[in-house]
């Protein structure tokens, strides 16, 4: 999976933080919840805008 499918950034998103695409959901609080002990399932319950692949482009690609 390509990791540009799934994470963009803008400067005029979040201050061109990189964000799921499509979102204003970071990459850096996807990290942190996950890190507080999330669990995919979690995430996509808790932002439904969040696919089950884009998190996982995100732990991989971001650890």
């Amino acid at each position: 999976m390509n990791y540009q499918d799934f994470v963009t950034s803008n400067p005029n998103v979040m201050l061109g933080k990189p964000v799921v695409k499509g979102t204003r959901i970071t990459v850096e609080l996807i990290l942190r919840k996950l890190s507080e002990g999330a669990t995919v399932s979690n995430l996509m319950a808790m932002y439904p805008g969040v696919s089950h692949e884009s998190i996982l482009v995100i732990m991989d690609y971001y650890k």
